[in-house]
């Protein structure tokens, strides 16, 4: 969409910064259905995600919890990865399929950035 719009593509990935900005972010998807499947998964980390049909309200939360988390598609798993670089403790991500197949190298190019991702396929 055009400016000011918001691509759809990005917005598990926007959706999972927004989990640890301060005050409440509102998502509204309009194009695919469960496209907030990821969102249980943020939970899991401590994200106060509530989803209401086709929007998704998101409660800023001081600080994410590094646990396991399934990948449940492409952009999910994105998010996923951006959530435990931000949270606190180890955060392993199941299902790395899903990431590895839209995203080359995408482990030594966010190392080289100064994260500190193994892979284990």
């Amino acid at each position: 969409m055009p400016y000011p719009g918001f691509p759809t593509d990005m917005q598990a990935i926007f959706a999972s910064t927004l989990t640890i900005a301060k005050g409440t972010s509102i998502v509204i998807e309009n194009i695919f259905e469960n496209r907030f499947k990821y969102a249980s998964e943020l939970q899991r980390m401590g994200a106060k995600f509530v989803i209401d049909g086709r929007t998704a309200v998101i409660k800023g939360a001081r600080k994410l919890s590094g646990t396991n988390v399934m990948a449940e598609d492409l952009r999910g798993g994105a998010a996923l990865v951006i959530a435990g670089l931000t949270a606190k403790g180890k955060t392993k991500i199941e299902n790395i399929e899903y990431i590895l197949r839209g995203y080359e190298n995408l482990d030594s190019k966010l190392n080289k950035l100064g994260a500190k991702i193994t892979k284990e396929v």
